[in-house]
């Protein structure tokens, strides 16, 4: 039940167990793979992971995610283009405080590609108010985001005036960040094949298609 109504796949579930560990190096592997522990939302500590597209970003946000579903804590997933779209429409529709409650209720919630869409400042102030009311949530909870932009860079995203964007910085007061570099490793059983075709003149001339 938990994980049909996190919208995290269930075809083709991502799982600590099934990510390649070992195409990633660096001191900080341990500290990587120590997240299935779900020691973060216990400590009500969100988690982002930063770098480029292919580099296992999402398939770890969603196996964090699972792996809050099969302890039995309520998880939601969902991209920052269709967060934005939800705010927009509710807004127009007056029901932001409805989609907020809805937000605010899982104890994992997974932002993924933030930095594909920006947010005018209707939205990020409904972005804002859903940070502050998780932020006053009884029991384990967290946010985790995947994003192709430094932390630093987020700013630039959301539409507003300094004030409001301050509470940014409270999303990264007690975080983990893992930034992953290199090349994306999509793909890397992929074999690609090239061919040409010719025509010889004889071959264009004799052909019947041709006439």
């Amino acid at each position: 039940m938990l994980l049909r109504t996190s919208r995290l796949p269930q075809k083709q579930v991502k799982t600590f167990d099934n990510f390649d560990f070992d195409v990633l190096k660096g001191k900080d592997i341990d500290k990587l793979k120590n997240l299935q522990t779900l020691a973060p939302i216990y400590a009500h500590k969100n988690i982002a992971f930063i770098g480029p597209p292919g580099t296992g970003k999402t398939h770890l946000a969603q196996a964090f995610g699972y792996e809050c579903c099969r302890h039995r804590m309520k998880t939601y997933f969902i991209k920052a283009a269709e967060l934005r779209d939800k705010f927009t429409i509710a807004r127009r529709a007056g029901r932001e405080g409805a989609l907020l409650t809805s937000l605010v209720r899982p104890s994992c919630l997974i932002i993924d590609e933030v930095g594909h869409c920006e947010f005018d400042k209707a939205n990020t102030r409904l972005f804002f108010d859903m940070v502050d009311r998780r932020y006053n949530k009884e029991g384990a909870f967290n946010m985790i985001f995947t994003s192709n932009k430094n932390p630093s860079d987020w700013r630039e995203i959301f539409g507003e005036n300094d004030a409001l964007l301050c509470s940014l910085d409270r999303l990264f007061d007690s975080a983990s960040v893992f930034t992953f570099r290199g090349e994306s490793f999509r793909g890397k059983h992929l074999e690609n094949y090239t061919l040409r075709a010719e025509h010889s003149a004889s071959t264009t001339q004799d052909n019947p298609l041709n006439h």
